[in-house]
């Protein structure tokens, strides 16, 4: 019988992930930009690992292609954070879960992976959702493009960006998963201290607030949060097959909707329902084809 640990670690971290928005929204309201918000807690982060384990250090310098790494993870977490912080929490989740279609791209591209019928399903029929979900009420589809938001282009870009982490992930695969943590999570830190000093100088992003017990006491929470799920995931991840691992990671969007529905931070619209579905089921068709091929090897 099959111990029932990994799986629920896995649904603790997407569980984690699944409300975060929450959090990261309180600390706005409380006048900490999400992207500083990010690199503090990060900074919190990566300072814990390298407490436990600073020979990790050495590790990293030893693979500089680690850079590519921490920046795609990196610009993947903070268009993640600023878009459930500023826009409709489901639909930034949908448009971000469309990171299977990119990912059979980029496996093409960098990979040589040529797609297969299936995959080209997926494709298909992810790219059709997220016209449904993206499509203006009451207008046509000249104005696809000029309805799209910030959180909106955030969401697509950080779900493309997730695709980059994951592809570059599997081209390193023998690099020690240490290295690979302290190299995503310096990633995310760093990148968001670049965007926001960057966003500062341009005007889109609030300086630096002064200290403020509910984001400070909120940021180290959440902090500890991703910590803990980053470990349930590795431990998760490790002990079931990868199509399993992404079948329960789907469970982030039901969390994400669920909570977001209920306190009033996302709008359900029959069309934005649809579009999700197809965008979930080319997500599931993924994983189950992936789980699929793992048994028979």
């Amino acid at each position: 019988m099959h111990s029932p640990l990994p799986f629920a670690a896995l649904l603790f971290n997407a569980f984690v992930w699944g409300l975060a928005w929450w959090p990261f929204q309180r600390m706005h309201q409380a006048g900490l930009h999400p992207l500083w918000a990010t690199a503090f807690m990060y900074a919190l982060v990566l300072l814990a690992l390298l407490a436990w384990r600073p020979g990790i250090v050495r590790q990293v310098r030893a693979h500089p292609q680690l850079w590519l790494l921490a920046l795609a993870s990196g610009l993947n977490n903070v268009a993640f954070n600023w878009a459930v912080t500023i826009g409709d929490v489901v639909r930034v989740i949908l448009l971000f879960y469309l990171m299977p279609a990119w990912a059979v791209l980029l496996a093409w591209k960098v990979l040589g992976e040529r797609p297969t019928a299936p995959a080209l399903l997926r494709l298909a029929l992810a790219f059709a959702g997220v016209v449904l979900v993206l499509w203006p009420e009451d207008a046509g589809a000249s104005r696809l493009l000029q309805s799209l938001s910030l959180a909106d282009g955030l969401a697509l870009f950080g779900g493309f960006m997730f695709a980059v982490t994951n592809v570059t992930l599997r081209r390193l695969h023998a690099v020690p998963g240490p290295a690979r943590m302290v190299a995503m999570f310096g990633g995310c830190m760093l990148m968001a201290l670049a965007v926001a000093l960057a966003g500062g100088q341009a005007g889109v992003v609030e300086a630096f607030p002064a200290f403020n017990a509910t984001w400070a006491v909120t940021g180290l929470l959440l902090a500890g949060l991703l910590l803990l799920g980053n470990w349930a995931l590795q431990f998760g991840a490790a002990r079931l097959a990868a199509g399993t691992t992404a079948l329960v990671m789907l469970s982030e969007v039901v969390f994400a909707s669920a909570s977001s529905a209920l306190l009033g931070a996302a709008t359900l619209t029959p069309r934005t329902v649809v579009g999700g579905a197809l965008i979930l089921l080319a997500s599931l068709l993924a994983a189950l084809q992936f789980r699929g091929r793992a048994s028979a090897s």
